[in-house]
């Protein structure tokens, strides 16, 4: 079970910023793994996860976004039913709350990674192996 880093942007919550941001990565050849864009107040958190975090916060800076990084969970999913229940029944049988998900690519045909936002990343980690 590695730990990812999340890219987290701020931006106004209007049209097209999403494809902004989403552009602005793609022109630096920064690929997106998974994302997840959430409005709140007025503005949306773009949640990320990408292949070249340095590089993909030098061309949101170069943008004006305000960027921060957290860490955390990415484990490979196996795409059948059922495969999610076991992975979150597991994190909340040892009392570990997950605060959002989201999924993303995986590396073959047969998964998906999901990225899970945890209280402690390294105690999350001991679990999962």
């Amino acid at each position: 079970m590695p730990k990812a880093k999340q890219l987290s942007v701020w931006v106004e919550d209007r049209p097209g910023m999403l494809g902004k941001v989403a552009s602005a990565l793609g022109a630096k050849k920064v690929n997106i793994i998974g994302f997840m864009a959430p409005s709140a107040d007025g503005r949306d958190a773009i949640r990320m996860v990408v292949d070249k975090p340095a590089a993909a916060k030098k061309a949101l800076a170069a943008g004006g976004w305000e960027t921060s990084e957290e860490d955390i969970i990415q484990i490979a999913l196996a795409d059948k039913p059922g495969a999610l229940g076991i992975a979150a029944s597991k994190l909340g049988a040892a009392g570990i709350n997950i605060e959002y998900a989201y999924t993303g690519s995986g590396k073959g045909a047969q998964e998906v990674s999901a990225f899970f936002a945890v209280p402690d990343v390294r105690v999350t980690l001991k679990v999962l192996r």
